[in-house]
């Protein structure tokens, strides 16, 4: 998509997250709607007897990380509703923390899902952690004014939170090539999480065009430029 003076307006990059979203939020809303007896189209999880608030919570806290999030890669969005963007910061800084404790809690206490193994409980334990921890970095760069080191965590945290979708890839992807088994899994499930902190990386480490460095308005750039969700 393009603006009339023929730029890209930014907005591919977050229709892709969403669409990367799709696949964990649908199970997500199918499980909520199985849990509350609307609908019976996923099978009921022995694992969750009623309506299981820590589940609950990652279902929802996810959602809206995923989708609300994918908003603050628009530079143009940010620049042009900086009020907006503060107010959505705040909201989805609630969100990543929910996500990262119901995560943390329904690994430690509750039962593991069938077909896993403990490489894959020790990577969520790991990749939980690394996600609080890379939020309140973030959060602490922001209240500093280091908008760089605010913008860099901010896409750390969001990479590890959107790894459900490139996970449901990875599984896939390693199911056909190398068969299905327990450890096999755990690592496509892993590599979930890698795959996005290196594509994570690569886009804080890329350098910024001098011709997008004008557009969005020389020095106020760097004020503008966060894809972070805490501002």
């Amino acid at each position: 998509m393009t603006t009339p003076t023929g730029r890209s307006s930014g907005w591919p990059i977050p229709a892709a997250l969403v669409a990367l979203s799709v696949i964990p939020l649908a199970a997500g809303t199918l499980r909520l709607l199985q849990l509350a007896g609307v609908t019976d189209v996923r099978p009921a999880d022995h694992r969750f007897v009623g309506f299981p608030a820590a589940l609950v919570i990652h279902i929802v806290g996810a959602a809206v990380f995923a989708l609300l999030g994918s908003l603050q890669f628009v530079p143009r969005f940010r620049a042009h509703h900086p009020a907006w963007h503060r107010r959505a910061g705040r909201l989805l800084a609630g969100a990543g923390f929910a996500v990262c404790g119901s995560a943390l809690w329904l690994t430690l206490f509750t039962e593991a899902q069938p077909g896993t193994g403990p490489l894959l409980y020790v990577l969520r334990l790991v990749f939980a952690s690394a996600m609080a921890a890379s939020l309140l970095l973030g959060l602490a760069a922001i209240r500093r004014r280091d908008i760089g080191a605010h913008r860099a965590w901010m896409i750390r945290t969001y990479a590890i939170g959107l790894a459900a979708g490139t996970q449901a890839l990875t599984e896939g992807l390693a199911g056909a090539v190398f068969g299905t088994g327990t450890l096999r899994m755990d690592v496509a499930k892993g590599a979930g999480w890698l795959i996005n902190l290196a594509v994570a990386e690569w886009v804080i480490r890329r350098p910024v065009h001098p011709a997008r460095r004008s557009a969005r308005g020389g020095t106020a750039a760097a004020h503008d430029a966060p894809a972070g969700v805490a501002r």
